[in-house]
């Protein structure tokens, strides 16, 4: 193949021109092309050139397809940005510098394919795809996020080999409508294909399966050799039934002059007696096999699908699947993966579905294109609602590009085939016009295709239109799709009177570092106000890549094995937007997963396990305890229950527990599963309740969730004073103690989390001084067994006083403290104690929230009880160190050594506690973990009151009653040795 050989299709510029963007490729349909096939996935010849029409060099370099050329050893780098396009050109204009992967390969071709039309499939493409054969141009394509269809018969001779040749280009006019939050790459992130199917062959199935069962299958047939051949008929099977053709159907098409003898229709009709309906929470599905047959009889063409029956519509402001209004608890899913980008595998994807369906997610919305095609086969299989996203996202420019005619035909085009790929797909409930392209004539042109081509009339959304008017309907979205809504106003329009559409939020908490505050807040709200439904999360991954600290390169596809628990093994890092020498990015920006990069879920994972709880506790009588199936569909014979006890004097005991038999939406009272003891402490009830049976997406005994209730609140502690034991206080009024390697001082600040750094907070705090306040000794009083300290903390932002009083009582020495903030500090980062203890002490043993991460505004899902961790362990590595590591609701607590000696602390009522290696200085100085240099000691952080986290790095901050406010905070503790 020539250089030469590019030109016809290098003469139309297809990178720059909008008019260019499908020359040969086929029309995208629904027929299931698989069996067969051959896959050209492996190692291609590669050259990356540094623009389109850059002359090939004469050293070639391998890659693997599929797979970005930017995470497998070019320089040409992974590079992040989140609005801004990564060059200056204005739309459709693009950078002469336009990096070139040229792909090629021998390809043979089976003999037995002769006679048969032969289909070159590219899964997909960044961002423009040239197709050429033994130096043939064959078609271009562009739409960087679905498949690509050329028909190579032409120009390939069955039993002979042929080279293959893809070229793609990076930049385009189509990047300015692909500007989506994540990494730009380049190269072919999809599997390559190349199948044969018979000149006479099934052009699109479109299934419409009805919750009472009745099944509608229409087929168009197609004949690439010319006119339909006489005598062609059309038919199908579900799960071993026949179909029956719809002869009525059949006479209309017959008698309609539309109808022509190149394009042939078919309709295939059942009515499926006792169907068994499919929802997320009973996905369940039926073989369909479709196939087309020549006049004699013999097969042509065959299609096989899995099928779900159900219905989606909107009634009022309700969206309702199976006529129940649902609530859609979603995550948004970028594919990605921390060593090949953007390509996922298939054991991959159902990992990623696996995990969300164990933390009680149901619904996806594919942020912010169509997802790879094997996500759709699973999420129809293990139960996931999906909204359907097209790729179109033009942040940067979006009020230019939203009415430009240029860019109508790509609007309308994405929309399309996503669609058509798509559309006999049950779990997709919702299609999506884009994300963040303004609103203008081509999301309207778009709409209009999707009511008039879908069969099952599902609903449209567009965050773009909603947010012009949640009621409007005259807009294109039915359905208000706001992003980052603050609560209080999604409760005044549900409140109104005037709401006309459901009210989903597309995106409504940010997961970005240590985040995802109010989420057990909202959902309160949401599940009590008619008119609310629920929303994504922002967004299921922490996109860090996996790079090598010494030379700042991706680990590439051989990273497998160097990362575990969410952290990066000795050497590597995960990157984020700068950590490969881009000096325009949007740095940790795309570090605002619900998970870590390597799948490990964040501690917000079990907080909206618990959210989501399908049993819950209701509440707690002298009889009883009420239980309620919280489930749209489905009963709780699936699930196996057993109570805790957790005693705060005592241990932990348990029984198993009957769960009541339960329709959803039922209640049920319980007896008390035990006696509690006389002896007055605290105690908590936990239901423990796990998976019966194996389901597709857990084996049996898998955690579903853990409702908690009180059964009886502490007793005030009682301390007993003895006077004849010294307190040790040095001259500067600091506590001296043998397992104390810093005393307890003053804490008001805590290192920023990424929402703090965004929504201004920290900024405020180091205004104010917060982080480095000095400290004045205001007094001393010393008595027999007692000593007073006074002390003065002086910021620029005002000066705090702190009263530190240690007594000497039985069993240790108790610490009581207070802290007045001036009127000026309305909102601290925390109000506390922090001490460092001597080396050696590597266990905490709590009772308290826990086991996980909690805090004051995230604790719904860390259920109070007898919990134990390596110090080491309590850590959560964010990718950007930061506050981490708090437990919320801490009653007491041990730091011991292996030999069992130690400290222990008594809270006089519950506080936020945190044990970890780092100082709060440590983790705001630096950006990786790698940086990171554990302390021997221990830094203990008790805390009167800490601030929420909410989710201010992009959505509303914690609500009014998590912040830490100016006056006079008080707490009290007790530290003896064990």
């Amino acid at each position: 193949m020539t250089d030469a050989s590019l030109d016809p299709l290098l003469a139309l510029r297809p990178w720059e021109a909008p008019e260019v963007t499908s020359w040969r490729r086929l029309p995208m349909n629904a027929v299931d092309r698989r069996a067969g096939a051959v896959s050209l996935d492996g190692d291609w010849r590669f050259q990356l050139l540094p623009a389109p029409d850059a002359p090939l060099g004469e050293v070639w370099s391998s890659a693997y397809v599929p797979g970005v050329w930017t995470m497998q050893g070019t320089d040409d780098l992974p590079r992040y940005l989140n609005i801004r396009m990564p060059f200056a050109e204005f739309p459709p204009e693009v950078p002469a510098a336009n990096p070139t992967g040229v792909y090629e390969r021998a390809v043979d071709v089976p003999a037995e394919w002769a006679g048969r039309r032969i289909v070159l499939q590219v899964g997909a493409a960044e961002s423009v795809l040239l197709v050429h054969v033994d130096g043939r141009p064959v078609g271009i394509s562009k739409d960087s996020h679905l498949a690509a269809e050329f028909d190579l018969t032409p120009v390939l001779r069955p039993g002979q080999l042929a080279g293959l040749r893809l070229t793609v280009v990076k930049w385009s006019d189509a990047s300015h409508i692909e500007d989506q939050d994540h990494w730009w790459h380049g190269g072919i992130t999809r599997s390559v294909l190349l199948y044969a199917r018979d000149p006479l062959h099934l052009a699109d199935v479109a299934v419409r399966a009805r919750r009472d069962g009745d099944l509608r299958v229409d087929c168009r047939v197609r004949d690439t050799d010319g006119a339909l051949p006489e005598g062609w008929y059309v038919s199908g099977e579900l799960d071993g039934q026949l179909l029956t053709q719809d002869t009525e159907f059949d006479r209309a098409n017959a008698e309609d002059e539309r109808v022509s003898a190149f394009l042939g229709e078919a309709r295939l009709r059942a009515a499926v007696p006792d169907v068994r309906t499919w929802t997320a929470e009973t996905p369940e599905l039926y073989g369909l096999t479709v196939r087309l047959h020549r006049a004699d009889g013999t097969v042509a063409d065959t299609s096989h699908h899995r099928i779900g029956f159900r219905d989606v519509e909107i009634s009022g402001r309700d969206l309702l699947v199976n006529g129940e209004r649902v609530f859609i608890r979603g995550v948004n899913r970028h594919d990605f993966h921390p060593l090949t980008g953007r390509t996922v595998s298939y054991d991959d994807m159902r990992a990623d579905l696996v995990l969300l369906k164990r933390f009680g997610f149901n619904a996806i919305r594919t942020a912010h294109y169509p997802n790879d095609p094997s996500l759709y086969d699973l999420a129809d299989e293990l139960g996931f609602y999906v909204v359907d996203e097209a790729d179109i996202e033009s942040h940067d420019h979006a009020h230019e590009i939203a009415d430009d005619p240029r860019y109508l035909g790509a609007f309308v085009d994405r929309v399309a085939r996503m669609v058509l790929r798509d559309k006999n797909h049950p779990s997709v409930i919702i299609w999506s016009l884009g994300n963040e392209s303004d609103y203008g004539a081509g999301h309207d042109a778009a709409a209009g295709w999707v009511r008039r081509h879908d069969p099952a009339r599902r609903p449209v959304q567009y965050e773009g239109a909603a947010k012009l008017g949640w009621a409007d309907p005259d807009l294109a979205s039915d359905i208000a799709c706001p992003m980052y809504a603050p609560l209080q106003e999604c409760l005044a329009h549900a409140m109104s009177g005037t709401q006309t559409k459901p009210l989903i939020q597309c995106e409504y908490s940010h997961a970005m570092g240590n985040s995802n505050g109010t989420l057990a807040d909202h959902w309160e709200a949401i599940e009590a106000t008619p008119g609310l439904q629920g929303g994504f999360i922002w967004e299921f991954w922490d996109h860090g890549i996996l790079q090598r600290v010494n030379d700042g390169r991706p680990a590439g596809r051989g990273g497998a094995g160097l990362y575990d628990n969410g952290v990066a093994a000795p050497g590597h890092r995960w990157a984020y937007g700068g950590d490969f020498g881009e000096s325009d990015h949007d740095g940790a920006f795309i570090a605002d997963g619900v998970v870590f990069p390597d799948r490990t879920p964040k501690p917000v994972m079990f907080e909206h396990r618990e959210i989501a709880a399908p049993v819950r506790i209701e509440c707690f009588r002298h009889e009883g305890i009420v239980l309620g199936n919280h489930q749209h569909f489905r009963g709780l014979d699936w699930l196996s229950g057993e109570w805790e006890l957790s005693l705060a004097d005592g241990g932990t005991l348990t029984a198993p527990a009957e769960l009541p038999d339960l329709r959803p939406g039922e209640t049920a009272a319980v007896p008390l599963p035990f006696e509690l003891p006389d002896d007055g402490g605290e105690a908590w009830l936990t239901l423990r309740v796990t998976t019966a049976r194996d389901e597709a997406w857990a084996p049996r005994g898998t955690v579903v969730c853990l409702p908690q209730v009180r059964l009886r609140a502490a007793e005030p502690v009682r301390h007993t004073p003895v006077a004849n034991r010294p307190v040790d206080v040095d001259e500067d009024g600091l506590l001296v103690h043998p397992l104390l390697a810093a005393a307890p001082t003053l804490s008001l600040w805590r290192a920023p989390t990424d929402n703090d750094e965004l929504g201004g907070m920290a900024g405020r705090w180091r205004d104010w001084g917060l982080d480095a306040p000095t400290r004045k000794v205001v007094a001393v009083r010393r008595d027999p067994g007692r000593v007073a300290v006074v002390t003065d903390h002086l910021c620029p932002g005002g000066t705090v006083r702190h009263e530190q009083v240690f007594t000497a009582v039985e069993g240790g020495l108790l610490v009581e403290e207070s802290a007045e903030l001036p009127e000026a500090l309305d909102d601290v980062a925390r109000v506390g104690s922090v001490f460092e203890t001597a080396p050696g002490l590597n266990l905490l043993e709590w009772f308290g929230q826990g086991p996980w991460e909690s805090y004051p505004d995230r604790g719904a899902g860390a259920p109070v009880g007898h919990h134990g961790l390596p110090v080491d362990e309590l850590f959560t590595p964010y990718l950007r160190p930061q506050e981490s590591g708090g437990r919320h609701g801490v009653r007491r607590f041990t730091l011991s050594a292996p030999d069992a000696t130690g400290l222990s602390v008594r809270l006089d009522r519950p506080c936020q506690v945190s044990v970890t290696r780092h100082r709060a200085a440590d983790l705001a100085s630096a950006a990786h973990h790698d940086e990171l240099v554990p302390r021997a000691g221990c830094v203990v952080h008790i805390d009167a009151a800490h601030r929420g986290l909410g989710t201010a790095s992009c959505g509303p901050d914690t609500f009014a009653s998590y912040l830490v406010a100016a006056g006079v905070h008080r707490w009290s503790w007790t530290l003896r040795v064990l």
